[in-house]
């Protein structure tokens, strides 16, 4: 359908997670999350911010009064399983209303709905209908996504936080920091600590390998792991850009790109870039 594209759930994750000093969540033109389920399945549960999608009398739906889609960066829309933007759904019924009624960007399709979300979020549902802006200001977010159920770029925090290591099952962690302090216990999984200054004179080129065969370990024994650094923009960003082009065998610019769309933030020094582009040479061989 026209105005419509397919959202994978781990983008809509990445999407509810971006945040600077406070979450994203908390401006108003950031997202509009559409849920179009009925009612009842709606106050079951639904994905946190989401709005119920209003039907007139005769079931048909129209736009929320405080939709302001000429403003909206992002809208999405949610049912239980829509898993195409072709199907007749009631998320693509209601994703094409909010598109011709003036949505400034395509309207997104959340693939696979409800269901497939919730099971691979299930922290991220609730029954909570309204929140307050000082509310929204107090998310906080998790980890960016980077490889689905397996790689998770965050900060310092986010790298010491009970509620993260328990919610995304992380086995192990790449700790990007100078230092070495953390405060999940040493039995919990596997730690791998790169000692490197976020600096333009830094070598963190040395370690490229190293992570990566820590990563390549943790993936085949299905150990789920968090790279983090102080801010989660420049050593552990490289980090993680670093495997990509190990393991999937992409450019920089490939990874880069993956990287700040998982993450938009991400911004690693000049020369950790430069590292990476010596180290793309060596793993593509050219």
């Amino acid at each position: 359908m026209e105005g419509l594209v397919l959202l994978e759930p781990t983008e809509l994750y990445n999407m509810l997670q971006q945040a600077s000093v406070y979450s994203n969540l908390s401006d108003n033109n950031y997202l509009l999350l559409i849920d179009a389920r009925n009612k009842d399945d709606y106050n079951e549960s639904h994905i946190v911010t989401a709005k119920k999608a209003p039907k007139n009398k005769d079931g048909q739906f129209f736009v929320p009064f405080d939709s302001e889609l000429e403003c909206r960066q992002n809208v999405v829309v949610y049912d239980s399983n829509t898993c195409s933007v072709k199907e007749t759904t009631e998320a693509n019924d209601c994703g094409s209303l909010l598109w011709e009624m003036g949505s400034r960007n395509k309207v997104y399709i959340l693939k696979g709905g409800y269901e497939e979300f919730s099971a691979l979020y299930p922290f991220l549902r609730t029954q909570k209908i309204i929140f307050m802006p000082k509310e929204l200001d107090e998310i906080k977010p998790y980890p960016a996504e980077i490889i689905t159920g397996f790689l998770y770029l965050g900060d310092w925090r986010q790298g010491n936080a009970s509620y993260v290591q328990k919610d995304l099952k992380i086995k192990a962690h790449i700790n990007c920091c100078v230092e070495a302090e953390t405060f999940f216990p040493a039995n919990s999984g596997h730690l791998l600590h790169i000692q490197c200054d976020d600096s333009s004179d830094a070598d963190l080129s040395s370690k490229f390998e190293v992570a990566c065969k820590f990563l390549d370990s943790c993936q085949e024994k299905n150990k789920p792991v968090l790279v983090f650094s102080n801010l989660a923009i420049s050593r552990s960003a490289a980090i993680v850009m670093a495997y990509l082009i190990y393991q999937r065998k992409i450019t920089v610019e490939e990874a880069f790109n993956h990287v700040k769309k998982c993450s938009n933030y991400i911004q690693p020094v000049q020369a950790f870039m430069d590292q990476l582009k010596t180290w793309s040479a060596k793993v593509l061989g050219k």
